[in-house]
Order: C-alpha cells, then structure tokens, then sequence
C-alpha cells in the first residue's frame, strides 16, 4: 500500500476528515480518448433554479423538515473577493437511531446560493460544533474546506458527507434498503457556498435555507452508507489569447491562499506533490487512480466541478478487460449536478482502481457572465466560484468480503 491508496478507504471508515481526503491521490494527466466539447456547446452560466418536488414516501419512511435558525447576510472576508463559505447547524432532534433514504436541501435565495454540502455529525462529535458555534459571532462560521470543527472530524466524532446541493439538483434519492444511520444526537451541518459574483460582490439579501431528510427505521437488511470522494487537481493554464499577472501558477496559488488561507490555498501543490511527483502538469484533462481497500459496493454518484468544467467520468479497473464506466458526464452542466443511482449496484474490492478524469476549458472564462468580468487566471483547486474543482463524489456501502 503507497501513501496515495489509503485516502479513500479512510474517508469511507470515518479514519480521515473529508477535508483532508480533498488533497489525495495518485494522479496525472490525461488526454482521454473523448475529445473534449468544443466551445459552441451548451454550457451553464449557473443561471440558478431550485430543487423539485420530493418524490412520494415509499413504505416505513417519513420526511423530517428542517431549516436554519435564523437567516443569514454572506459576508466574504477580507480577501476573500466574492466567496464564502458558511456553515449553519441544525438539531434533527432524534431520539432513535434512524437511516438517511433521500436529502433535498433548498435554498431560499438562489442568487447567492452556488454549492451546498450536508453533513451529519455524530453524537461524538456534537459538543465540539456546539462550542464552536457559540464562541463565533453571528449565525453559523465561517467554513473554506470542510466543516471547520475539528472536534467533529476525527475517530469518535467524524462528520459524514451525505448530500451535496447545485443548481437545478432534485431529491438525493437513495436505495430503500440503504442508507446513511443517524444516531440519536447526531447534528446536521449544512455548509453553503454563497457567491456574489452575479450581485457585484454585494449581498442579494438574507438567506435562510431548508433541508427535507427522508428517515426510516430499516431492517436487519438495511445497507448502511458512506461517501468517497475521489478527487483529481486542475492545472489548467490561461488560453493562448490571454495574459495578465494571475496566468502564472505561483501568482495565481498566491491569490487563492489570500482569498481562503493557508489550507485551501496549498491544496494545489499538495496534490502535485502527491499525485504528480511533485511537477505540475499544465494541461486541459486531469485523472486520479485510488485503489481499493476494501469490499463494497457502489451505489450511485454524481461529478462536482465549477463553471469552467466540460466533462467528467469515474472508471472501475480502466485499461483492463474489467473496465467499466460507473459514472459518465459527457457534458458536464453546472446547473444540472445530480445524483445519479448506479443501473445495476456494483460490488468492488481490494485490486480493484477508481479513475476519476476531468475536462476543463479555459474558453469558457468568455461566455460565462459571471466570469467575464474578472481577470483571467492559470486556474487551481479551489473554494471559490473562479476556481475549479474536479470531485467523483460516490454513495457506497461497505461489505463483508
């Protein structure tokens, strides 16, 4: 076992904070045998919209509505140009354990709303986000990278990534005989990723979200869940037309660390070191290989990136006679990020290798209004709305071998 094949498995086991996963694998470039969308498709400018209605209760379930105390005016910090993150929690107030079937997060101002995220805290790590919300002025804290609560991401308290919410994304259904277990005094967080871009960096408002958990009882049948996040850098340079300081990496990394601190910002060069022998790779399409560890089995997934992303795929075992594609976006809509159930679930051991690959493409930085206005940049992994990211997010549920 290498340093880069272990992330995974630790995420899923609840070993590894999910922020601590995002700077993982053993990556490198590739060019892919699907030629990258030209510049004339369809791409979303992040037009907004919210989350259809659920679907109907299936047998033994029930919905459990909840929404943040109070309402919130985003407030980036200095530096941090449009973006912040900001993380509210919410008390389910369980008395019994209960399983996670479906999650619908619903922003009330979609102005501002760019990319949500919903944990689950359990009873261990409860006190730790307590604390830390009440000694942090205003509703909620700040949160670049991950919860922000480190009493709540290690062995006894870790907090479990169950949703993510984008623009135009439905109910997170899940199988009926699956899902994530609450136990009682288990907390939600919800991290939001408010962005002003499209308000000229000035508040549209308050926000006060929602989010609708799908509980059930289950059965001694019932799959238990987890997330794995299987994540590849972008290295994507400026276009041959463009110029300007943030074109050169450093510069660019430079103003990332400014906008988001030290953690966020040395994401890029992690992941080089990491994944690339410590040379970055310049270039429009990234791929990560995690091997597996453990027996599990997939059940669904959804790709995560930002405006400038075109495509992204999650392949089992590529370059075998194995090989099968368990997550495909051939044209990857920043408006359309769903969770989408595997046909068939997919049983994976250890042997087995998860490639995630992503497309970028610097061009879009001209068509998208909401990045026109700004200077063009040699663009990294990062928090913010001008910076990209490149996440197979998978829903698996570990198994006996």
């Amino acid at each position: 076992m290498t340093e880069c094949d272990s992330p995974l498995w630790r995420l899923a086991t609840g070993t590894m904070p999910l922020a601590a996963v995002l700077a993982v694998a053993a990556c490198g470039p590739d060019t892919g045998s699907r030629p990258a969308p030209t510049a004339a498709d369809s791409h979303s400018a992040h037009a907004g919209g919210s989350s259809a209605p659920p679907q109907p209760l299936r047998a033994g379930e029930r919905f459990l509505d909840l929404r943040m105390a109070e309402a919130y005016t985003p407030a980036p910090p200095e530096g941090g140009g449009s973006d912040e993150y900001r993380c509210q929690v919410i008390d389910p107030g369980l008395t019994e354990a209960a399983f996670l079937t479906g999650t619908q997060f619903t922003p009330e101002n979609v102005t501002m709303a760019h990319h949500a995220i919903v944990y689950v805290v359990p009873p261990g790590g409860a006190a730790a986000v307590r604390e830390h919300d009440a000694k942090t002025p205003g509703p909620g804290w700040q949160c670049f990278g991950g919860t922000g609560v480190p009493g709540a991401e290690n062995e006894e308290g870790d907090a479990t990534w169950v949703d993510t919410w984008a623009p135009g994304a439905t109910e997170a259904l899940l199988n009926h005989d699956a899902g994530y277990r609450l136990e009682p005094g288990s907390l939600i967080i919800l991290q939001i990723h408010y962005n002003l871009l499209a308000t000229d960096g000035k508040p549209a408002g308050s926000d006060r979200s929602a989010v609708r958990l799908r509980l059930t009882d289950g059965t001694p049948q019932t799959r238990e869940l987890v997330t794995w996040s299987i994540d590849a850098p972008t290295e994507l340079p400026c276009a041959p037309d463009e110029s300007g300081p943030l074109c050169d990496r450093a510069a660019s990394i430079a103003d990332t660390t400014k906008r988001f601190g030290e953690d966020v910002g040395g994401m890029a060069d992690r992941q080089v070191e990491e994944c690339s022998q410590g040379t970055p790779r310049p270039g429009n399409t990234q791929s990560c290989d995690e091997q597996v560890e453990e027996p599990a089995t997939l059940f669904a997934g959804f790709g995560h990136m930002h405006m400038l992303g075109r495509s992204i795929t999650v392949e089992l075992n590529p370059g075998t006679p194995k090989a099968e594609v368990v997550l495909d976006v051939p044209r990857f809509d920043f408006d359309n990020q769903r969770l989408m159930p595997l046909p068939t679930p997919v049983d994976i051991g250890p042997g087995d290798v998860l490639r995630v690959t992503c497309t970028h493409d610097a061009g879009l930085r001209k068509q998208v209004p909401q990045l026109k206005r700004l200077p063009p940049r040699y663009v990294t992994w990062g928090d913010g709305t001008s910076d990209e990211m490149c996440s197979g997010i998978m829903t698996v549920s570990p198994r006996e071998s």
